[in-house]
């Protein structure tokens, strides 16, 4: 199982992660704004995680880190 962390303070809500996640486990966390006004993204499921990065090398921010 995979851990998926997401560094609130370099997201900038893009989505992408959301978009390219082939389980469907990424999400934008509208119930939280970061210190620069965003959204960010958040795995809701982190048991289903694969670790395939998909997220993390979709990022332009280099904002998540996965472990595996």
């Amino acid at each position: 199982m995979a851990q998926v962390t997401v560094d609130s303070f370099y997201c900038k809500g893009c989505g992408l992660c959301v978009a390219f996640c082939p389980k469907n486990i990424m999400a934008l966390n509208l119930a939280e704004i970061s210190q620069k006004g965003y959204h960010p993204a958040v795995c809701t499921k982190q048991e289903i995680c694969n670790g395939c990065l998909s997220c993390a090398l979709m990022c332009p921010d280099s904002a998540i880190k996965i472990e595996r």
